[in-house]
């Protein structure tokens, strides 16, 4: 999601984002560890995507 899309969303549909990342994350560092990852490059884009959805969350944070 691009960031414009993600700052649409509520603080609660954020952080289910986040877990829903976390979650597909730890199953892609499973697979990496088995030596079954087909797309490397999905790890890098999942960590990019929870720390600009935090990065918003603090953002918000900060503004109140």
């Amino acid at each position: 999601m691009k960031t414009k899309e993600l700052r649409e969303l509520s603080d609660a549909e954020l952080k289910k984002k986040i877990a829903e990342c976390k979650e597909e994350l730890f199953n892609l560092r499973f697979s990496k560890a088995t030596g079954s990852l087909e797309k490397p490059a999905r790890v890098g884009e999942l960590r990019k995507a929870v720390a600009r959805m935090k990065t918003i969350l603090r953002e918000r944070e900060l503004q109140d």
